[in-house]
């Protein structure tokens, strides 16, 4: 499918943000967020217990992430070009009751293919949610502000590792895989009726065509962040839906310790979010380098750590502050690159994010049924790997801003 701020800590609003209209717009954004991550994610905690109850292998209960990743990717792509016209809170709230009735069809699923259908449809939301949401900070708020707003509402993305997959989990664990999908279709529910109650009429700003995206794929320094990160975001996913295996290693180790070493790894990426914010605000290429040099040590460090629960805690929550910057910094990446096209380069961004979301389970699906856990620790740090070497060796920032203003200038 996910993208700034002065401090690390969780931002206070200012400005038009104090308003208390400008501040629950924000948030009821930053929920439908966390509403289709969370929808997105779950599988990953629920993965053995959905392949047990629907008879398939962990590597075939992957399938779960891979299709909505895919299906999300052309949706990023297609929906704000069909939609181009439409109000933008009437699109969110549509998609946020789309949202409801896939999980409630995955509750009900009496087949792995009828999960997956559900899935389909999962994907349509992420892809239209990531790529509307990522551009309406700026139209919420003062424009001093835009950067704080923008962080709260990707920070729905830590915040869904955090609260939204955990509890899902739990609640999976307790009762039964089906009740973690039937509890985020009343969700999706109550978040519709909360953006259509907050946010105020959103008529499209920017009038996105297929047309756009060929012309962005010529600035240097957008193609090189969008490569660091389908190298960074495929490596992750490769490794992390299968982090349940990986953690079941290690003797004695419960659901109930699992779900509680997940919420740990959420909380980090929450400080990871609004940290790395606050780097890329300033240096995007010094935040995703960090990030990426972070995450391959982490994942690599992970395979010797083998079945002792203190390193294995450890490098786990260590994972989740790296990677919980990821989405912020590449965000300030894209926009940085294409300032001139910021809904249209929003878009390409989460359709190739989606694409290494799905890539990377898939891969790591095959990986993980041929060699084990162990297998895609190695997959997922050796893309890591590869991902600090493009961003070192990526151009300096004025050089993408020369090339966007002259893009700009052309398509003037």
């Amino acid at each position: 499918m996910s993208q700034s701020t002065q401090s690390i800590q969780l931002p206070s609003f200012q400005g038009e943000l104090a308003k208390p209209r400008g501040r629950v717009a924000v948030l009821a954004v930053a929920a439908a967020t966390f509403s289709v991550v969370t929808t997105e994610m779950l599988p990953v905690g629920l993965l053995t217990s959905i392949g047990s109850g629907l008879r398939v292998s962990d590597g075939t209960a992957g399938l779960a992430v891979t299709l909505p990743g895919l299906v999300a990717a052309l949706a990023a792509l297609l929906l704000p070009v069909a939609v181009r016209r439409a109000d933008r809170r009437t699109v969110l709230c549509a998609l946020m009751l789309l949202l409801a009735t896939a999980n409630l069809v995955a509750a009900l699923a009496p087949s792995f293919t009828v999960l997956l259908a559900a899935r389909v449809l999962v994907g349509v939301c992420i892809g239209g949610v990531w790529a509307i949401a990522a551009g309406l900070g700026a139209r919420l708020v003062t424009a001093e502000a835009a950067g704080r707003a923008t962080a709260v509402i990707f920070s729905g993305i830590a915040v869904a590792s955090v609260l939204g997959v955990p509890a899902g989990t739990l609640l999976g664990e307790l009762t039964g895989w089906r009740w973690g999908f039937a509890a985020l279709a009343v969700l999706a529910v109550g978040v519709a009726a909360l953006l259509r109650a907050a946010l105020p009429r959103l008529p499209a700003h920017e009038g996105v065509s297929l047309g756009a995206f060929p012309g962005l794929l010529r600035i240097g320094r957008l193609r090189t962040g969008l490569l660091a990160v389908t190298l960074l975001v495929t490596g992750h996913f490769a490794a992390y839906t299968y982090i349940r295996p990986v953690l079941e290693r290690v003797p004695g180790i419960g659901a109930g310790l699992i779900s509680t070493l997940l919420l740990a790894y959420g909380v980090a990426g929450i400080v990871g979010n609004f940290a790395g914010g606050a780097v890329a605000a300033r240096d995007p290429r010094r935040s995703l380098l960090t990030i990426s040099a972070g995450l391959a040590a982490v994942v690599l460090l992970m395979v010797p750590a083998g079945t002792a629960l203190a390193a294995s805690v450890t490098l786990l929550v260590a994972w989740g502050l790296a990677y919980g910057g990821v989405s912020v910094s590449a965000q300030n990446w894209v926009m940085n690159a294409a300032p001139h096209a910021r809904e249209a380069a929003s878009a390409l961004f989460a359709g190739v994010f989606n694409v290494a979301i799905a890539l990377g389970a898939f891969v790591g699906g095959r990986v993980a049924d041929g060699q084990g856990p162990g297998g895609v620790l190695w997959l997922g740090g050796g893309l890591a790997l590869l991902s600090m070497v493009v961003v070192a060796c990526a151009r300096p920032a004025g050089h993408g801003k020369r090339h966007a203003k002259g893009t700009a200038t052309a398509e003037r």
